[in-house]
């Protein structure tokens, strides 16, 4: 292969035949390592698509879902074993019988299948876990005299929710739960029934707010339509009493055209901001009415030697609840019983000064928020503040030794270290 010199002076290799052949090589070679590529591609997808997932066969029967595409799982919530409709129907027909599974001796029955809502089959077992644990641990907050009694109570329950879902101690959560059932009967189907009825109630709510919603679309839909024909039908009007007046009366008919569908408009829109408010007070009256209709639910406490529930509210006698009339209910009080006055002055409204009666006057002041009462409040607070103070008995007390019997443990022996002559050094907090 020959050189030849380049622009700048260097030495270039001169491209001959033995160059073409050895570049046709190459691109040989790749359009081989393509094909192959796309060829080993293909095969996978094509096994990937022929191959069935483990899930899509029945473990009984080894029938697979790609042979049969009308093929249906079931479950049984006993054993979560996933088995195939016509082995359900062939095996369990007849009666009660173990599962067919390898290692599953548990007996099931053919009522009790159904099909399998998650795709994760411990996702579907801890469902229906909790779902039997709530429906038997039903109270509510109302029913616990504090906050802290309802979060252990909850504690509780997610405990046992734990055990059944990891196989820790299942016997004994299976009794506390039986015992829990037997004892609490009464309060279980009552929390039940309130809880369908919430519910009922709750669907009702969203069935007459979805049909209030249709009737505004509605009623905005015929509004829009008589607005459209009312204009129509004015503007004919106004072209007819146009094209039949004068010439010079043009101005004032279109003047008082405009005037006269002004007067209309604002009567519509007046008379729709009535009917808004009146539905809006309608509703507040529903809601208020379904308010005093609901009432706390005060259920008896029931104990067992195996599982005990804490802080519920003692339940009415039956005996006080009948024909005696119950107290009403106080109004609410923020405040929990703290009374604001004061033992030494009295508040008023208005005190005589000259530079707070300017600022009283003043909305560069007021608009920001202030109160002169405030600074009433405040100043009446620090005058009279050291009226309960008497230093003199304080000082005199101090003086005083004390007692044995009111001394804490502290005082008590740093006066015996007094007594004994030894010094007693204090800490330096600071």
């Amino acid at each position: 292969m020959s050189k030849q010199p380049s622009q700048n002076g260097s030495v270039l290799p001169k491209r001959g035949a033995d160059d073409g052949e050895l570049d046709s090589h190459f691109r040989r070679l790749a359009l081989e390592t393509d094909s192959l590529l796309l060829s080993q591609t293909a095969l996978t997808a094509n096994h990937s698509m022929t191959k069935p997932l483990q899930t899509d066969i029945c473990p009984v029967c080894k029938s697979s879902r790609y042979l049969n595409q009308s093929m249906r799982f079931l479950v049984n919530p006993e054993c979560y074993h996933k088995m195939c409709e016509s082995c359900v129907d062939r095996i369990f027909s007849s009666g009660p019988a173990p599962c067919p599974v390898a290692g599953c001796a548990r007996t099931l029955r053919k009522q009790r299948f159904r099909k399998q809502t998650f795709e994760d089959i411990q996702v579907e077992r801890e469902v229906d876990i909790r779902r039997r644990v709530a429906s038997i641990f039903n109270r509510r907050q109302e029913e616990f005299t504090s906050l802290l009694a309802y979060n252990n109570y909850l504690e509780e329950t997610e405990t046992l929710t734990f055990n059944l879902l990891h196989n820790i101690d299942v016997e004994a959560t299976e009794r506390k739960l039986h015992a829990y059932a037997q004892s609490n009967a009464k309060s279980i189907s009552k929390n039940q029934a309130l809880h369908r009825q919430e519910s009922a109630s709750a669907e009702a709510g969203f069935a007459a707010e979805k049909e209030r919603a249709r009737m505004r679309r509605a009623e905005a839909i015929r509004e829009e339509d008589d607005e459209r024909r009312e204009r129509e039908e004015g503007r004919r009007e106004l072209v007819d009493r146009l094209a039949k007046s004068k010439a010079g009366d043009a101005d004032e008919i279109v003047k008082a055209t405009m005037q006269q569908q002004q007067r209309v408009q604002l009567k519509k829109s007046s008379a729709r901001g009535e009917k808004a408010r009146l539905a809006q007070l309608k509703q507040q009256q529903q809601q208020q009415a379904k308010a005093n209709k609901s009432t706390s639910n005060n259920n008896s406490t029931t104990t067992t030697p195996t599982f005990t529930i804490e802080g519920l509210k003692p339940a009415p006698a039956a005996a006080a609840a009948s024909d005696s009339e119950t107290e009403p209910e106080k109004a609410y009080d923020p405040f929990g019983g703290m009374v604001f006055e004061h033992d030494y002055y009295v508040l008023q409204d208005r005190y005589e000064n000259q530079w707070l009666e300017a600022l009283n006057g003043n909305p560069q002041i007021m608009a920001g928020g202030y109160d002169v009462k405030e600074y009433y409040a405040r100043t009446m607070f620090e005058a009279f503040a050291g009226l309960g103070v008497f230093v003199g008995e304080e000082v005199a007390g101090r003086d005083t030794e004390a007692s044995k019997e009111t001394a804490t443990a502290a005082a008590a022996a740093a006066a015996a270290a007094a007594g004994d002559g030894g010094e007693q050094q204090a800490e330096d907090v600071l």
